[in-house]
Formats: structure tokens, C-alpha cells, sequence
């Protein structure tokens, strides 16, 4: 195998790595954004049930 099959051979290595880490960084994006989503949700839910908590504990003292 001659010099200029070697490097022939490393840049179509290089080029194939760089479309893996693209492809990638999309998946990562993706899942960025649903992680983002269901934290958003989280937070919801814990104010929920809070003020659902707090509600609980007025008609404690009321009755």
C-alpha cells in the first residue's frame, strides 16, 4: 500500500467520524429538548402539588 493509498484511506476515515458526530450532535439536540420538555413538566407538577398541599393544610385549620 503506497503513501497516497495511507492517506487517501485517513481522510475517508476522518470524513466518515465527522458525519457520525454530526448525526450525533442532532441525536443530542434531540434529546436536549425533551429533557428541557419533561423538567418543564417536573416543575409543573411539584407547583401543583404544592398548592394542592397548602390547600389541604387551610381546611386543616378551618375545620
Amino acid at each position: 500500500m503506497g503513501v497516497t493509498d495511507k492517506v487517501w484511506d485517513a481522510l475517508t476515515t476522518v470524513i466518515k467520524m465527522n458525519d457520525k458526530v454530526v448525526s450525533l450532535a442532532g441525536t443530542v439536540k434531540e434529546q436536549q429538548a425533551k429533557i428541557e420538555g419533561l423538567t418543564e413538566r417536573v416543575i409543573r407538577l411539584e407547583a401543583t402539588l404544592e398548592l394542592m398541599m397548602r390547600a389541604g393544610e387551610v381546611k386543616k385549620l378551618k375545620g
